[in-house]
């Protein structure tokens, strides 16, 4: 259920980044992996990374505030079940200090505009059990992780390193 004082929040814009906001988007996401204890190459690394794949169109990643304050990710591919894009959000996060006051639903609900101007018909994504907080702006968003509808089985993602 939605904070009873959204409406009253002024959430900044969301905008398209440029490859001129890899070196914001890099320490983003190194932050990111340092706060959940995950392996980061490093901020320099990253924004080598972020400032090619933007550049070459590869991804689009959207930011929101001044910082700026929060970032989502988005990679897209042909869908073997029709003629759209099926897009992938990769990462979605807010800094600690910002977070509750809307920026994530804000980024959300931006990168699924995002995805159906690219011609999107499918967003999937990945969380953690045990964030919460994540996934319950992912349900109000309308995401569930069960096959075939809020009765059907839970699904599951894997990863490993090849």
């Amino acid at each position: 259920m939605p904070s009873p004082h959204a409406d009253s929040r002024e959430v900044p814009p969301v905008r398209r980044a440029t490859p001129g906001d890899a070196p914001q988007v890099a320490r983003l996401l190194d932050d990111f992996q340092a706060e959940y204890d995950e392996p980061s190459p490093g901020a320099e690394s990253l924004e080598e990374r972020y400032e090619e794949l933007i550049r070459n169109k590869e991804m689009i990643v959207l930011l929101i505030g001044d910082g700026p304050d929060g970032f989502a990710q988005l990679r897209f591919r042909p869908w073997v079940y029709s003629a759209g894009l099926h897009s992938y959000l990769e990462e979605l996060y807010v800094v600690p200090d910002l977070r509750g006051n809307g920026l994530g639903s804000a980024l959300l609900k931006a990168a699924m505009e995002t995805a159906r101007g690219e011609g999107a018909e499918q967003m999937e994504l990945g969380t953690s059990e045990d964030d919460v907080v994540a996934r319950r702006i992912y349900e109000r968003a309308g995401f569930i992780n069960r096959e075939r509808g809020p009765d059907g089985p839970v699904m599951f993602f894997y990863e490993r390193e090849l």
